[in-house]
């Protein structure tokens, strides 16, 4: 707990909302999808990661990639062609975040029964 307070005091406020955006690429649904595939798969085009991203809207997709580009997570790439061919890429910083997100994820599995246990007792209303 000390070093997460000791890490939290060290930003400063320029920092800390920067902390809030990135993060919030990792609570996205579709952020994360989108760096997952990027990660997996290697270049994709837009319809591409639109096929593999089930249920994702194209205007969600697009603001998607707009986000994680901005932020330096995926680079785009236009070859300048007719009709138009756009690729996107996982950067390093990309890569950086979705190693830095296995260790959540696994924990996440590590305990889903206690989640679940947790969930089920507080909607059947006990205590927990």
């Amino acid at each position: 707990m000390a070093r997460s307070q000791a890490a939290c005091d060290a930003l400063s406020d320029e920092d800390d909302g920067l902390k809030r955006e990135v993060l919030a690429h990792a609570g996205n649904r579709w952020s994360l999808g989108i760096v997952h595939e990027l990660g997996v798969a290697g270049t994709l085009r837009h319809a591409e990661l639109a096929r593999r991203l089930d249920g994702v809207t194209q205007r969600m997709l697009t603001r998607s990639l707009r986000q994680l580009e901005r932020d330096g997570l995926i680079m785009r790439h236009d070859h300048k062609e007719v009709p138009p061919r756009v690729d996107y890429t996982l950067t390093a910083l990309g890569r950086g975040l979705l190693v830095g997100m296995l260790p959540l994820w696994t924990w996440v599995i590590d305990n889903a029964e206690e989640f679940r246990v947790a969930r089920r007792r507080f909607d059947e209303g006990g205590a927990p």
